[in-house]
């Protein structure tokens, strides 16, 4: 099969399945980005749009390494034990989220030195609203 971005849903669908088949015959090793894309004989541009289709459905996970000198990241099977969690978000929630006054929101990614997945302030936010949530819950 030659991987096309232009080959239509199904043609993504396939590509999307035959890398899921790869990831997870790496087991807990994980797989180079690069060396998937080689695999599946893709440019890096389409390799990582690939990959962060993946990532977005929740389907892998993706941490930043660095091998040979160079940053990369290594793609593993995401677990599947988190439920889903239905929240209702009021306008007035969301304004008070801390990122949308921080001073680095536009260099702030998953992954990079600005990451949400690591910021304190954020974490402390969401552990306040967790916490009057539960409070609410239990009264």
């Amino acid at each position: 099969m030659e991987p096309s971005i232009g080959s239509g849903r199904k043609g993504l669908e396939e590509l999307e399945a035959k890398a899921l088949e790869i990831i997870k015959a790496h087991g807990d090793e994980g797989i180079y980005q690069h060396e998937l894309w080689k695999t599946l004989g893709l440019d890096s541009r389409e390799g990582s749009r690939l990959a962060l289709r993946l990532l977005k459905k929740g389907l892998i996970r993706r941490e930043p390494t660095v091998h040979k000198g160079r940053h990369t990241y290594k793609l593993y099977i995401a677990e599947q034990t988190r439920q889903p969690v239905s929240v209702d978000i009021k306008i007035g929630s969301v304004i008070e989220v801390p990122c949308f006054t921080c001073k680095n929101l536009e260099r702030c990614h998953i992954g990079g030195f600005f990451d949400p997945t690591n910021c304190p302030i954020l974490v402390n936010w969401l552990a306040s609203k967790i916490a009057r949530l539960k409070r609410s819950m239990s009264s």
